[in-house]
């Protein structure tokens, strides 16, 4: 640490010293004819073909309409959890997000989520179901199970430690 502070310094005192030293090569002549001073005062006009005025519309448009599906209607993926010895339970991977991002369970049973995080960013760190009263970490590549029971059908979220990655349970009536 202290030599990169150093290295700096040095650096830093030789740019400094080379820029003061340098004798000043050229001078520009600061007077200029009206003519000239006519040619910067205005625009210039500058002919696009109509065809590349199409392309970028076309382009931008196009990128505009996937910046909408993406945050507005692309739906995230149901999946509904699996019953194993009167536990439902689900595999989820936490990677950029939650993958999946929507469950489906039956109310009354009791419901594992066996978390897996993948993505070493701190957002994600960290697990809360705030409707359970549940805040887990998730170690790096570990699995992280989470039990709890719902009784009553509804929507409930979870979400990352900072509430930028969210997830949604769907508890539906017993069958």
């Amino acid at each position: 640490m202290l030599s990169k502070v150093i290295f700096s310094s040095i650096a830093g005192l030789g740019l400094a010293f080379s820029v003061a030293l340098d004798p000043v090569v050229a001078q520009m002549n600061h007077q200029m004819t009206a003519n000239e001073r006519a040619k910067t005062t205005q625009f210039r006009h500058i002919q696009q073909p109509l065809w590349i005025k199409g392309a970028v519309t076309t382009a931008g448009l196009g990128l505009i309409g996937l910046e909408i599906w993406w945050f507005l209607l692309s739906k995230s993926k149901s999946q509904k959890a699996e019953t194993h010895d009167g536990i439902q339970e689900i595999d989820i991977t936490v990677d950029g997000g939650y993958e999946p991002s929507r469950i489906t369970v039956n109310a009354g049973q009791r419901v594992r989520l066996n978390f897996l995080r993948r993505d070493p960013s701190n957002c994600l760190e960290e697990i809360r179901l705030p409707d359970f009263h549940i805040s887990e970490n998730l170690p790096l590549n570990e699995v992280t199970p989470i039990e709890f029971t719902s009784d009553k059908p509804g929507t409930y979220t979870f979400n990352c430690g900072m509430n930028m990655f969210r997830g949604v349970i769907e508890v539906q009536p017993p069958d």
